[in-house]
C-alpha cells in the first residue's frame, strides 16, 4: 500500500503578498481548468481578491486573448474601465520571480473599432491596450520577454533609468516600431512621447519564425478539431500549449509525489517502470528505503549502493586515458584487437556518463573467446570491479555471436564507481554495433524509422528484412563493410 499522504492546510492569505491590494476579475475561458485553480490559489494566497463580476473595485483584468476578453465582456465596460487588461503569463512570470514584474510586457492589446471610441480620459491608454486582433498572437510573441528581461525592467525603473529608454524610444521609434510587420498600426508621433507607457523594444529579429509560428497556431486552432484521433480533452491541451507554451498537466505530473518517486527509482541500474511502481506501492518513497527490500537482485542492489557515483560525470581527458589503457591491455592479450569507445566520448562531448566500448578483430575469428580473458585480466588490475551482466555468444555463434560484459569500474588510483560496458562484435557486423553504441538515440531512432521505410529493420547487429529476425536468420548487408564504420 502506498502511504498515505497527510492533508496540508493552505497557508493563510498574505496580505503584504506580491498582490496586495490587486482587485482581480478573471476570464476563465480558453484557460484549463487545473491551471487557472492553482493561479486563483495564489492570487488569494498574496493578497488579490478576486470579484466574480466586473465592477469598479476591480483593479485587474486577465484573459487568454482579446477575442475571448470581448465575448466575455461588454464593449461599453471596457471603454469605462480605468484599471489593467492583463494576459495571464504576466501571473506565470511573477509566481516564477517571486516578484511583481512590470505590467507592459503583458497588456492586451484590442481593435479600437471594435471597443468604441473612447472618452478624452483615457486618451494615453489605447496605445498600451489597443490593436488589431489579427495581430495579437504576433503582439505578444514579440512583447513576451524571458523572465531575466522582465527582471531588468524592474530593475531599471527601480534604479531611475526610465528616462533614459524612453528618450531611447523616441530616437529609434520609426525603426523598432514600423520596420516590423507584426506591430500594429499606431501612429508613430504617439510613440515615446510621456504620454505612451510602451518601453523600449530592439527589433524582432525573429520575425520570419514568429510569423511561420503564428500560422501554425492557427492550423492547431482551426483544423486539429477535424482530425481524427482528436477529442475534446486533446484539442484543449493542443490549445493550452500554443497558448501558453506549457502544459499543467504535465507540471501537475512532474510535482506528483508518485511520479517523482518512481522516476527516482528508475534511475537506479537495473531498476525498470515495473518494478519502481511495485517498490512505491510497497511504500518506499526514497533511496534509502530501498536497502531494506530484499526482493532486489545482485545488480539492482549494486545500482543501489553507487548511485551517486553511477550518476556523477566524467570529464573528456580521464575517459580518454581509461580507453588507452583498455587498448594496451588488449593488445597485450590478443594483437591487432580493435577498441573503440563509443557513446558522448566518439560524438566529442566535454564529459561522459559512463564508458561505451566497441570490440572486434580484423580476421574474424580472433574475437571469440576473447572477453573472457579481457575481463579476467582487466579484474586482476583493479580496473573492473563489479559486474553486472556477463554473457557470451562468440564461440557458440548464438545471438549473432555477441558477446557482452555490463559492470563497473574506477579509474586508475580513485575508488569512484564508473558504468562500463564492453561489447564484442564479429568484424562483419561490427560497423552496425559502433553505430549504435555511438548513438545518439535520437540518430537510432531515425535510423531504425529510415530502415522500417524501406522494407528493413535495424539493430546493432545488421540490416534484415523486415520478416526475419537478427539471431543468426537471413542478414540483408545492404553495405560494403569496409575498415571500420566508413563502410556505412
Amino acid at each position: 500500500m502506498a502511504p498515505k499522504q497527510t492533508k496540508k492546510r493552505a497557508p493563510s492569505p498574505d496580505p503584504q503578498g506580491i498582490f496586495s491590494g490587486m482587485v482581480v476579475f478573471l476570464i476563465e475561458a480558453g484557460v484549463q481548468s487545473l491551471r487557472l485553480q492553482i493561479w486563483k490559489k495564489k492570487l488569494v494566497q498574496m493578497g488579490a481578491k478576486i470579484e466574480t463580476q466586473l465592477s469598479n473595485k476591480v483593479t485587474h483584468i486577465f484573459a487568454i486573448s482579446s477575442d475571448v476578453l470581448l465575448q466575455h465582456v461588454d464593449t461599453d465596460q471596457l471603454v469605462r474601465f480605468k484599471g489593467h487588461v492583463l494576459v495571464y503569463q504576466w501571473l506565470e512570470d511573477c509566481l516564477a520571480a517571486e516578484e511583481k514584474v512590470s505590467e507592459d510586457l503583458y497588456i492586451l492589446k484590442m481593435d479600437p473599432e471594435r471597443v468604441g471610441t473612447p472618452d478624452k480620459n483615457l486618451k494615453s491608454e489605447p496605445a498600451n491596450r489597443i490593436c488589431s486582433i489579427d495581430d495579437e498572437q504576433s503582439y505578444r510573441k514579440r512583447f513576451k520577454s524571458s523572465l531575466e528581461d522582465t527582471k531588468q525592467i524592474n530593475e531599471d525603473m527601480r534604479g531611475g533609468l526610465v528616462t533614459t529608454r524612453a528618450s531611447n524610444l523616441e530616437a529609434n521609434s520609426p525603426s523598432s516600431i514600423t520596420s516590423s510587420p507584426e506591430i500594429p498600426s499606431t501612429p508613430v508621433e504617439n510613440v515615446g512621447t510621456p504620454t505612451s507607457s510602451l518601453p523600449y523594444s530592439p527589433p524582432d529579429l525573429n520575425k520570419d519564425i514568429t510569423e511561420i509560428f503564428g500560422k501554425l497556431i492557427n492550423i492547431y486552432r482551426d483544423q486539429v478539431k477535424n482530425l481524427p484521433g482528436i477529442g475534446k480533452s486533446m484539442q484543449d491541451h493542443i490549445q493550452e500549449i500554443v497558448t501558453t507554451g506549457k502544459l499543467s498537466k504535465l507540471e501537475h505530473f512532474e510535482t506528483d509525489e508518485k511520479v517523482r518517486t518512481i522516476s527516482l527509482f528508475g534511475e537506479v541500474w537495473g531498476i525498470g517502470p515495473a518494478t519502481a511502481l511495485k517498490l512505491y506501492e510497497k511504500g518506499y518513497c526514497t533511496l534509502d528505503d530501498l536497502k531494506s527490500e530484499d526482493s532486489l537482485t545482485h545488480a539492482q542492489k549494486l545500482g543501489l549502493k553507487y548511485f551517486d557515483d553511477i550518476k556523477t560525470r566524467i570529464p573528456r581527458q580521464e575517459v580518454q586515458e581509461m580507453e588507452s589503457l583498455l587498448q594496451k591491455v588488449a593488445e597485450s592479450i590478443v594483437p591487432g584487437v580493435v577498441v573503440v569507445c563509443g557513446g558522448s566520448y566518439r560524438r566529442g562531448k566535454a564529459s561522459c556518463g559512463d564508458l561505451d566500448i566497441v570490440i572486434t578483430h580484423p580476421d574474424g575469428k580472433s574475437h571469440k573467446g576473447f572477453l573472457q580473458k579481457y575481463v579476467k585480466h582487466l579484474k586482476e588490475m583493479k580496473f573492473l570491479r563489479e559486474d553486472l551482466v556477463f554473457s557470451t555468444h562468440s564461440e557458440e555463434g548464438t545471438d549473432s555471436g555477441v558477446d557482452t560484459y555490463f559492470g563497473l569500474c574506477t579509474y586508475p588510483g580513485r575508488e569512484l564507481r564508473h558504468r562500463i560496458d564492453l561489447k564484442v562484435y564479429p568484424r562483419d557486423i561490427y560497423a552496425f554495433g559502433l553505430i549504435a553504441w555511438t548513438g545518439n538515440d535520437v540518430l537510432n531512432r531515425r535510423l531504425r524509422l529510415l530502415a522500417e521505410s524501406k522494407g528493413y529493420r535495424l539493430d546493432d547487429t545488421g540490416l534484415f528484412p523486415a520478416t526475419h529476425g537478427s539471431g543468426g536468420c537471413k542478414r540483408y548487408n545492404k553495405f560494403e563493410i569496409g575498415d571500420g564504420e566508413g563502410g556505412v
